[in-house]
């Protein structure tokens, strides 16, 4: 009967244990969202809602940048694609390329795009005039729709740099009507 009492009471305690672990976890785990954003906001990190500063407008007539395009969703009832997959630049020229998102569902479907870049330094020298990923993309039910990318590679850019892969990744935002 003594050994049950212990038994009993060492249960519980393992499990107040794993319950305030748990209750831990997703503190931190909600606590980490506004714990990032302010980290990117100091730091100047995955701004990815302005348009970036160009500082230098002299266009490298002797040198060609190979930007290579790419498109992806996650768990996004949509259909995205770039209308070209190669784009050669020359640093500091304006460049433009299109991108198409259709909404293949019969609902209004909100989504976020988030850019990245290979390899991950050239993000740096990459510089976004104009973009879809400024906003979140409003789609009603079968839409379709054509958006650019207005950019700029910026001349600092390391002559051992040949080619840039910009990718930007679609995910479905909530409306924030709360409805």
């Amino acid at each position: 009967m003594k050994a049950d009492v212990e038994r009993d009471r060492a249960n519980r305690s393992l499990l107040v244990k794993l319950s305030v672990v748990v209750a831990a976890m997703f503190g931190f785990g909600f606590a980490l969202v506004p714990f990032y954003d302010k980290i990117c906001q100091v730091t100047g990190l995955r701004n990815i809602d302005q348009a970036d500063e160009v500082k230098s407008t002299q266009i490298d007539y002797a040198r060609t940048v190979r930007i290579e395009l790419d498109a992806n969703t996650r768990n996004l009832p949509w259909t995205f694609r770039p209308l070209e997959t190669l784009h050669p630049v020359h640093p500091g020229e304006i460049a433009q390329v299109v991108y198409q998102v259709s909404n293949n569902t019969d609902r209004r479907v909100i989504g976020q795009a988030v850019p990245s870049y290979g390899p991950q330094q050239a993000a740096q020298y990459f510089r976004k005039l104009e973009c879809f990923c400024f906003t979140r993309q409003v789609l009603e039910p079968g839409e379709t729709r054509k958006m650019p990318v207005v950019f700029v590679i910026d001349p600092a850019l390391p002559k051992d740099i040949g080619t840039i892969t910009l990718s930007y990744t679609f995910f479905e935002v909530e409306d924030g009507r709360g409805g």
